[in-house]
């Protein structure tokens, strides 16, 4: 029942940064999906993909779905090597901007959408770079967010009265 709170608080927390209006990539996905794992274990990335996985339902699945998700669980789990202090949680969860731009743009481009060819992979990372901007503009701040709170409500007491 008590991660009942969890996933509820991680979805609404992500399906609101997804589904309110917002420029493109600008959103807490990268943020979210860095530091759940990181501040409340691997156990609460199923929670994660359940969420993108829900608001994937509303805002609609696209051919590059799965490479999301498959990126979201990539940066979950190596969000556990970055754990010591804050600057290398910054840099981690910036690393994870750079781990969902390189799988998702492979996705994109395996798609067919510009072409089989190394040209067309090249082309496909560059047309994206604008898209990077702003995941790694939202990446800090929402990370920049979840560390304010972490500092505020102390997320190590919270998991000890919770397991």
């Amino acid at each position: 029942m008590k991660d009942i709170k969890f996933y509820l608080g991680i979805f609404l927390i992500l399906a609101s940064s997804r589904l309110i209006p917002h420029p493109p990539n600008f959103t807490s996905l990268i943020a979210l999906s860095f530091y759940v794992p990181l501040f409340f274990g691997l156990r609460l990335i199923p929670a994660v993909l359940i969420s993108f996985a829900i608001t994937d339902f509303i805002i609609g699945y696209h051919t590059g779905t799965f490479f999301t998700w498959g990126s979201v669980l990539i940066i979950g789990l190596v969000s556990q090597l970055f754990k010591a202090n804050l600057s290398l949680r910054i840099s981690g969860a910036l690393f994870g901007a750079c781990i969902f731009f390189l799988v998702t743009n492979f996705g994109v481009w395996i798609s067919g959408m510009y072409g089989y060819t190394f040209q067309g992979l090249l082309e496909c990372y560059t047309l994206a770079i604008p898209f990077f901007a702003y995941t790694m503009l939202s990446t800090l701040l929402f990370s920049l967010i979840i560390e304010c709170l972490n500092k505020f409500f102390d997320f190590k007491k919270i998991i000890q009265k919770t397991t």
